[in-house]
């Protein structure tokens, strides 16, 4: 799914199926999720922008995502009877805003017995750090690792995890 149409090209050369709704849409959210009859959905919405150095402005729109977003995600999962549920939260410490819907996304997804997958920051082609020649500060995955260990960890149990280069915890709840 995505809410810009000139993506949906893109989706559709990747393999998938693309739907064009936007999140914040409830309703048209709930038809589409509905229309899939998912036995999972999986939540990676952000609302980043496409330069890092524009990240500060950004925080106000990606907060309203892990809320706003989040939970109209949640709400069309359980009309279209979906019986798991993963989303995408981040391994390092927010503050303010950023930090309570960071905890508002965690605690919903936990509240339906979800998984939360904490990644690091990415790294690799169509990230922020594209080449490797710089890398971001730690917590860190490449986007390739991420997707893999993602695949890995559809089969989860409820709980938090953390999603990172070091490793250590992975596929061990940190919560």
């Amino acid at each position: 799914m995505t809410r810009s149409p000139e993506k949906a090209e893109m989706l559709a050369g990747l393999g998938a199926e693309p739907v064009v709704c936007d999140v914040f849409d409830a309703a048209a959210l709930e038809q589409a999720v509905r229309a899939y009859a998912p036995d999972l959905v999986m939540h990676q919405l952000t609302d980043l922008p496409d330069r890092v150095e524009d990240l500060a402005a950004g925080r106000a729109a990606n907060a309203r995502m892990r809320k706003e977003g989040t939970a109209n995600l949640i709400a069309a999962a359980q009309a279209a009877g979906a019986k798991r549920f993963l989303a995408q939260s981040v391994a390092w410490e927010m503050s303010g805003e950023g930090q309570a819907a960071k905890e508002f996304l965690e605690s919903s997804v936990l509240g339906l017995s979800g998984v939360v997958l904490r990644y690091g920051q990415f790294y690799g082609p169509g990230t922020y750090y594209p080449d490797g020649a710089a890398l971001p500060d730690s917590p860190r995955i490449h986007v390739d690792e991420a997707a893999a260990r993602t695949v890995l960890a559809l089969d989860l149990g409820s709980g938090i995890y953390s999603l990172t280069d070091d490793g250590a915890s992975d596929f061990v709840p940190v919560k």
